[in-house]
C-alpha cells in the first residue's frame, strides 16, 4: 500500500499483511520502502543473480532454495490428498495454510558491532542469531536458514536447518568466513538434534591473491627488448617495497637492475584476508564438524550445482547424497587443471571425473534426480522416514486407505526360480494382473544406492505405517562395470559378472553403510537374508572383501534400535554370511527369523561341505554298508582263500566301487 514515509514528505510502498511466501521469509520484498513514483525495473530483483547462478553451474540463487522447498511440501500434501476415499479428504482438510516458515540463521560479533574475522570465531566473540531479513542481504558466500516445514508427518511443524552456498558470492568458494557460518550453523542444529540439509553449489576452497602487489610488481627480463626470450625474477621498486614491507606484505632482497636499487620478491604475503592455507585450515574445521555431525544427527547434501574439493569432502562425509543429474559434478580437480598436468586434453567436461555416471555408480550419491525440483522432493520424502530429531519418536504415518496393517503376504518365491527381491518387499501384479502384496506397506519403499553394488538392495519403506530400514539380497546375477580411463590409453571398460546370493567387497560395503545410515536415523532394520557367503577368489581378498566384511559387523554392534534378520522362503545363509548376521553379535537388540520348512543355514554349502567332510574313503564305507551286491562280494573276499579268486573279487569290487562313486557323491551332498 501507499503510506508516508519516517519523515512524513514522501509517499512510499509500504508491505501490510502478507502473501504466504512473504510471511515465510522467502519473498520477494524488493518494494518496501521504494518511492510510488519510481519507475518499474526493467529487470526483477535477484535476475542478474539467477542468470550468474544459471551460467556457472546451472543452479539456482541460493535465495530461491526455501521457496522451492515449500513446494516440494505442498506437492507432498497434494500427493496425499489424491489418495482418495474418506481418508484422503481427511488429509486434504488438514492441510495447512501455510507448510514452511523459515528465519535466516547470521553470524554477528556477540557485541553486535562491525565485521567479523575467523579470528573472531576463534576468540569466541560471534554468535548465530535468528533474523528476519529480506533475501541478497548476505556478506558472505555462505547462507543458513532454520526451516520451519509443516510436512504431511508433522503437520504442526518439524525444524530443518538449511545450508547452502552463495554461487554467486566469489563463485560460490570457501573462505574463512564461509567457513564459521557452516560451522556456527552445523552446531546449531546438532545443539537441536534436527536435521540438517546442505545444498552444494561451490567451487572449493578459495584461492585468493594479493591484488596491491600484482598491481604494482615489475619484471626483469633477461633482455628488455626481447621479452620472449624469459625473466630472472620479480621486483618492486624502493618506494613500493617501503610501502609493502611496512604492512608486512611481502619478503624481498636488495638488487641491483641498470644501476637503480631494486627489490627482489621472494615471499608475497599480502594483507587481504582468505589468500592461502587459512582456507585450508577452515576446510578441515568444517570437514571435521560435519564427521561429527553425521554420527549426532541427521544429514543430507543436495548436490544442485558443482562441488569441488572440500565441497567434494563434505558431499562424502555427510554420507547421504543427492546429485542432479546435470551439470552438478562432484569433483576434487577440475578437468582443465587436469589436462594441463598430463600437457594433452584428456577430460572434455567435469562429468567425466564426477558426474553421476561416476558418482551414482560408485554409491557416493544415493539418489540422482533430473532436476532441481525433484532433488529437492526427494529430499523431503527422506525427511519423512526421519523423526523431527535424533532419538525422538518415528513419524508413524496413517495407511488407512492406503494398505492393511492385518494382512496375509501373497508374493511367494518359487523354489530354485531366481526373482527380483523388491517384489518380495513390495509386492507386484501376477500375470492375470492381480496384486500381489510383499512385506511392507503398498507403495512406500524408497530405494537408495541403486546403482552401486547391485547384488544388495537397500531402502526405506513402511511396515503397517512405522519406517524402517530395508537390506534385501539379489538372488540374480548382476554386473559391475568399470568404466575406463581415458587418461591410461591402455584402459579399457571392464564388465564383471557377480553371482547372486553372494557378498563382494562392493556390496558389502553398501551393506555396512546402509546400516550406519539407518543407525544415524533412527530406524528399525530388517534383513532379508539369503546368502551363501562371501566371495573368497583372489581378486576379492585382494579386493578386501574380508574388510568390508567386518564392517557389516561393526555397524550391528553399534546399532541401537531393534534388527531382524529373516531369511524368506526358499532362502539360505552359509557360512561367513550367517556370522555377520547372527543375532549374538547385538543379542539386546537382533532377533533371527526363518520360513518354517523351506529356509536353510549351515557352515558350507552342501557341495562345499560333501568335499571337506564327506570324502571318498567315506563314500566307500557307505557304498559297502548299503550295496547288496558289495555286501555279496565283501562275504564271498573273507571266504576265499585262493590268490586267483581273490583277486578277481578285488578286482569286481573296485569296478562296483567306480560305477556306485558318481550316484554316492550326490547322496553326500543330500546328506548334508
Amino acid at each position: 500500500v501507499e503510506a508516508a514515509d519516517e519523515s512524513g514528505n514522501n509517499t512510499i510502498f509500504r508491505l501490510i499483511g502478507g502473501t504466504k511466501a512473504s510471511l515465510a521469509c522467502s519473498g520477494d520484498s524488493s518494494w518496501e520502502g521504494m518511492k510510488v513514483n519510481s519507475p518499474y525495473p526493467l529487470i526483477r530483483p535477484f535476475d542478474a543473480q539467477r542468470k550468474a547462478a544459471l551460467r556457472s553451474s546451472d543452479t539456482l540463487y541460493c535465495y530461491d532454495l526455501p521457496a522451492l522447498f515449500e513446494a516440494a511440501v505442498e506437492k507432498q500434501w497434494s500427493d496425499a490428498s489424491e489418495k482418495g476415499g474418506i481418508d484422503g479428504n481427511i488429509r486434504a482438510a488438514s492441510r495447512p495454510l501455510m507448510v514452511m516458515y523459515t528465519t535466516e540463521l547470521v553470524v554477528q560479533k556477540k557485541n553486535g558491532d562491525g565485521p567479523w574475522s575467523m579470528q573472531d570465531y576463534l576468540n569466541g566473540d560471534l554468535e548465530l542469531v535468528h533474523v528476519q531479513r529480506g533475501a541478497g542481504a548476505n556478506d558472505v558466500g555462505m547462507v543458513a536458514w532454520l526451516m520451519e516445514l509443516k510436512t504431511v508427518e508433522y503437520p504442526n511443524g518439524r525444524q530443518v536447518v538449511l545450508i547452502a552456498n552463495d554461487i554467486t558470492h566469489k563463485a560460490g568458494s570457501f573462505g574463512t568466513r564461509e567457513d564459521v557460518v557452516f560451522k556456527l550453523a552445523s552446531e546449531f542444529a546438532r545443539e537441536k538434534r534436527i536435521p540438517r540439509l546442505y545444498v552444494a553449489a561451490n567451487s572449493g576452497a578459495r584461492i585468493g591473491l594479493a591484488d596491491g602487489i600484482k598491481k604494482a610488481y615489475r619484471v626483469a627480463f633477461k633482455d628488455q627488448s626481447k621479452p620472449e626470450n624469459g625473466f630472472d625474477y620479480l621486483y618492486v621498486t624502493k618506494e613500493e617495497y617501503e610501502q609493502f614491507a611496512f604492512k608486512h606484505e611481502l619478503n624481498a632482497v636488495p638488487m641491483t637492475l641498470e644501476g637503480q636499487e631494486v627489490y627482489k620478491i621472494t615471499d608475497i604475503i599480502g594483507s587481504e584476508p582468505d589468500l592461502g592455507v587459512e582456507n585450508l585450515k577452515g576446510s578441515g574445521l568444517i570437514a571435521g564438524e560435519t564427521s561429527a555431525a553425521y554420527n549426532d544427527i541427521f544429514t543430507m547434501t543436495v548436490v544442485l550445482g558443482r562441488t569441488v574439493g572440500i565441497g567434494a569432502y563434505l558431499v562424502r562425509l555427510g554420507q547421504r547424497t543427492i546429485q542432479k543429474t546435470t551439470a552438478s559434478p562432484i569433483i576434487l580437480t577440475g578437468y582443465q587443471a587436469l589436462n594441463k598436468l598430463m600437457g594433452c586434453d584428456v577430460y572434455s567436461t567435469n562429468d567425466q571425473l564426477g558426474g553421476p555416471g561416476i558418482m551414482y555408480s560408485n554409491g557416493v550419491s544415493h539418489l540422482a534426480e533430473p532436476d532441481h525440483l525433484r532433488a529437492v522432493t526427494a529430499a523431503v520424502e527422506w525427511l519423512s522416514f526421519v523423526p523431527s530429531a535424533r532419538g525422538g519418536l518415528l513419524p508413524i504415518t496413517d495407511i488407512r486407505g492406503i494398505d492393511e496393517i492385518e494382512r496375509p503376504i501373497d508374493f511367494c518365491p518359487s523354489p530354485n526360480t531366481p526373482y527380483d527381491p523388491r517384489y518380495l518387499i513390495t509386492g507386484c501384479e501376477n500375470e492375470d494382473g492381480k496384486w500381489l502384496s510383499g512385506f511392507f506397506d503398498k507403495g512406500s519403499f524408497q530405494e537408495a544406492l541403486s546403482g552401486w553394488a547391485k547384488t544388495v538392495v537397500i531402502g526405506r519403506a513402511r511396515l503397517g505405517g512405522i519406517p524402517m530400514g530395508v537390506i534385501a539380497t539379489e538372488n540374480r546375477t548382476a554386473e559391475a562395470i568399470k568404466p575406463a580411463d581415458p587418461a591410461d590409453v591402455k584402459a579399457s571398460e571392464a564388465v564383471i559378472q557377480q553371482a547372486g546370493c553372494v557378498w563382494f567387497p562392493n556390496s558389502a560395503y553398501k551393506t555396512a553403510q546402509a546400516i550406519n545410515d539407518f543407525r544415524t536415523e533412527d530406524l528399525p532394520l530388517i534383513v532379508f537374508a539369503n546368502w551363501r557367503g562371501f566371495s573368497g577368489g583372489q581378486r576379492d581378498m585382494f579386493d578386501e572383501v574380508l574388510k568390508y566384511g567386518s564392517l557389516i559387523v561393526d555397524a550391528f554392534v553399534a546399532y541401537e534400535q531393534p534388527v531382524f534378520v529373516f531369511i524368506p522362503p526358499y532362502a539360505e545363509i552359509r557360512g561367513g554370511a550367517w556370522v555377520v548376521l547372527d543375532a549374538s553379535i547385538n543379542a539386546s537388540v537382533m532377533e533371527m527369523y526363518a520360513s518354517k520348512g523351506s529356509a536353510r543355514g549351515g557352515v558350507l554349502e552342501a557341495n562345499g561341505a560333501a568335499s571337506v567332510k564327506y570324502r571318498t574313503k567315506d563314500l566307500i564305507v557307505t557304498m559297502h554298508r548299503l550295496d547288496d551286491q558289495l555286501k555279496s562280494l565283501d562275504a564271498q573276499l573273507e571266504a576265499t582263500e585262493d590268490s586267483e579268486t581273490l583277486g578277481k573279487v578285488k578286482a569286481a569290487i573296485s569296478d562296483r566301487e567306480k560305477s556306485l562313486l558318481p550316484v554316492y557323491e550326490q547322496i553326500a551332498v543330500q546328506f548334508c
